[in-house]
């Protein structure tokens, strides 16, 4: 899919693409239609979905090209501003320092940016000002393209551990791989924190794992006409389930409940399918040549018996679990895993700011995209001011900014 120039002006940035998507979603909120992730969603029960909530987390893979775009040093190199977190917030917040002629920096714990949204890239969003509807992956990668116009560097693969305060008052951050980068701010974007993939505990899984076992998929078309099991029993679990059951030779799914936790109606419509369903029940071995997957050996946890199921493929859903890591540590007002903030993003710390899930303040709407979009450019506001303390901070538009109108209009 070919997707047009942004409109650059708040949510703008995912406008452009409705236009293009209108006429497709015509036809897609019946329950004759077909589920989700291969692109629609399977009844009018699942239209709803909050925006940035976390009910159960695949694991999504990066194309390889991914990871290598703007990977940067940054040692030597001074930044007016480091967002570290590449998520919705972090991509957004970027583009408007852009926009603030800052030079910026991002960096991503993760080799893919996006935060959650590829978690779940085939699901619609609908709770985007000014968007009717868009799936998860269409929104990252217009928010991508956006933070890149204005060119910041991009350090992907680094979670940043330390920070330190130097004399002339900048910042020196370390990350887990022993690089450091200078700044003179910081915003934190991290969302939830880092998303720790629950992974298949069973022998030699990681044998399997990137070639036919799955922490998620690019697309559903890789596992038509194969056998596919399914290990999870939350939302993310049952719309695999219902999304490969028209296109599979076989589904499965193995819960360790013996009720899923999923939404009531899809777990409706999954009985209503031909998938085997096999809860109080776990994977207990996986047996294969050659790196390829020819069956699982299945515990039933009620009757202690063991089953052989004859599958091809194996897609993991047992979520991830957030954590703040090392920056609990850093000395910020932290209550129950959320940054303490004022109204303009400011911590306890001077010259760090925060914005997004990670954030708490009076009258804080929580899991909530849009109240990202407007807490990131608060936040470098109130950096740019304090970078530049003898100047006054003026409001600036995007539909008079002198480069993003040369963009837009191709001139």
């Amino acid at each position: 899919m070919a997707f047009p120039d942004p409109l650059y002006s708040g949510l703008g940035s995912v406008f452009a693409i409705f236009k293009e998507r209108s006429e497709g979603l015509k036809n897609t909120f019946t329950a004759e239609n077909n589920p989700p992730i291969g692109g629609r969603l399977p009844s009018t029960k699942m239209i709803i979905i909050i925006i940035g909530s976390v009910h159960e987390i695949n694991c999504y893979r990066p194309k390889k090209s991914e990871e290598a775009l703007g990977m940067t040093s940054g040692t030597n190199s001074f930044f007016d501003v480091t967002i570290i977190g590449g998520g919705p917030t972090g991509l957004f917040a970027a583009f408007y320092a852009g926009m603030r002629d800052l030079k910026t920096k991002i960096i991503e714990a993760a080799p893919f940016l996006g935060g959650k949204l590829p978690y779940y890239s085939e699901k619609f969003l609908y709770d985007v000002g000014g968007v009717a509807a868009m799936t998860a992956g269409d929104l990252k990668l217009e928010l991508e393209k956006q933070a890149r116009t204005f060119e910041p560097d991009i350090v992907y693969s680094q979670l940043i551990e330390r920070m330190e305060r130097l004399e002339d008052g900048t910042f020196r951050l370390t990350s887990n791989t022993g690089e450091t980068h200078l700044t003179r701010t910081i915003l934190l974007a991290i969302g939830f924190g880092t998303l720790v993939t629950n992974k298949l505990e069973v022998p030699n899984a990681e044998r399997y794992e990137g070639r036919h076992l799955h922490y998620g998929a690019d697309s559903v078309e890789q596992f038509r006409d194969k056998r596919v099991l399914i290990s999870g029993g939350g939302d993310s679990a049952v719309d695999w389930a219902l999304a490969l059951a028209p296109i599979a030779k076989f589904v499965g799914i193995v819960h360790r409940r013996n009720e899923f936790r999923a939404h009531e109606g899809n777990v409706v419509q999954l009985l209503n399918t031909a998938a085997h369903i096999m809860t109080s029940s776990q994977v207990k071995e996986i047996h294969g040549t050659n790196n390829r997957i020819n069956k699982v050996t299945i515990e039933q946890l009620d009757t202690q018996e063991d089953v052989e199921l004859e599958v091809d493929e194996i897609v993991v859903c047992h979520g991830a679990k957030p954590d703040l890591g090392e920056i609990k540590n850093w000395g910020l007002n932290i209550e129950q895993e959320r940054i303490i903030v004022d109204a303009w993003m400011k911590t306890s710390i001077e010259g760090i700011f925060a914005a997004g899930d990670v954030v708490e303040y009076t009258g804080k709407v929580p899991g909530l995209i849009a109240g990202g979009f407007t807490e990131g450019p608060a936040a470098i506001n109130q950096i740019k001011a304090y970078l530049n303390p003898s100047q006054e901070v003026k409001p600036i538009w995007s539909t008079e900014h002198d480069k993003l109108l040369s963009i837009h209009h191709g001139s």
